[in-house]
This record gives structure tokens, C-alpha cells and sequence, in this order.
């Protein structure tokens, strides 16, 4: 199965509307908006130029905080985060592609505090795929899937695709 650019763009119309809400509702003033490496960042991109965010995106790369970061061998491909160097006090929108068993979102969360106490932040991402592994879910959805465990959602950009994969093949 796979997603084309209208379904995808309906995806983000939905994340979108669902964002400006919390954003009302929560009362964000001048959020930050942060993309989390790699797929993330397309999406806060997208988010971040609909929403019309005067602060640029920030750029969120995760590795190091992974909880299985000495299970993903000897020399991943990290890249630096590019963040405001204080973000005491700022409100966070936290954007994310995929949202799968929290530990992406945990991991972000860590890196986030190591820069600072953030007055709030908003968990928002593109899809939502059952099988929450610890206490942390978004705040704003473009979409929930249920997928069997052998199952995956695999994003690329560019281009704009989204698949969805058995046992490692389409």
C-alpha cells in the first residue's frame, strides 16, 4: 500500500488543523517549531511555512539519546542538531513523521531539556502507527494506522512517498 501526494497533502491539512487548534487551545506565543532528523524535518518544514512561524526550524538529531544507540553499531550517520542555544521558557511544537513506540518522542524530549526548560511542548506527527511502548503520545495527528507487527511505514522525501512495507518489501 502507498500514499500519493493528494493523500499526503490531506495528511498534512489534517496535522495542520489539528495543530493551529492546540496551538489556540494551549495558548503557544511565538513557538519554536522542531523537526526531528530525518523525516521529521520535512514535515516541520511544510508545518512551519503553512503555520507562517517567524522563528527559523530548528533541527533535532536524536542519536546519541536513543535508548539502543550501542545496538545501532560503531559509526551511525549523526548529524548536529540546530537548535536555539537557550530555549528556557519557549514553547516547543516537536514534529515528527512517524510515531511509533514513543521512544523516538522520549529521546527528542532529552535532547530538548539538555538545551534548556521549555515553558510547554507539542508532540505533532504526520501518522500515528498503533503499538505505544511507553507513556507519551502526540498531541496532533495527520492520521492513525493500525499495521501488524511485521508491517513498517517508511517515508521518503524527495520524493513525497509514503509506503507502507511487509517483511522489509513493498
Amino acid at each position: 500500500m502507498s500514499l500519493d501526494k493528494l493523500e499526503i497533502n490531506n495528511l498534512l491539512d489534517t496535522l495542520e488543523a489539528s495543530l493551529r487548534q492546540t496551538v489556540a487551545q494551549r495558548g503557544l506565543a511565538n513557538p519554536l517549531m522542531v523537526g526531528i532528523r530525518t523525516g521529521g524535518v520535512w514535515v516541520a518544514e511544510e508545518l512551519h511555512r503553512r503555520l507562517g512561524i517567524a522563528a527559523p526550524v530548528g533541527l533535532l538529531d536524536i542519536s546519541f539519546y536513543r535508548d539502543d544507540f550501542s545496538q545501532i553499531g560503531m559509526y551511525p550517520n549523526v548529524k548536529p542538531s540546530q537548535l536555539p542555544p537557550n530555549i528556557e521558557g519557549r514553547d516547543i511544537i516537536l514534529v515528527d513523521d512517524v510515531f511509533y513506540t514513543g521512544r523516538t518522542a522520549r529521546a527528542a524530549l532529552n535532547e530538548i531539556f539538555d538545551y534548556g526548560r521549555p515553558r510547554q511542548v507539542v508532540l505533532a506527527v504526520l501518522i500515528e502507527r498503533l503499538g505505544k511502548q511507553i507513556p507519551i503520545s502526540p498531541d496532533c495527528v495527520g492520521r492513525n494506522i493500525a499495521l501488524s507487527p511485521e508491517q513498517r511505514v517508511k517515508l521518503s522525501y524527495p520524493p513525497l512517498a509514503i509506503q507502507i512495507e511487509s517483511q522489509g518489501r513493498p
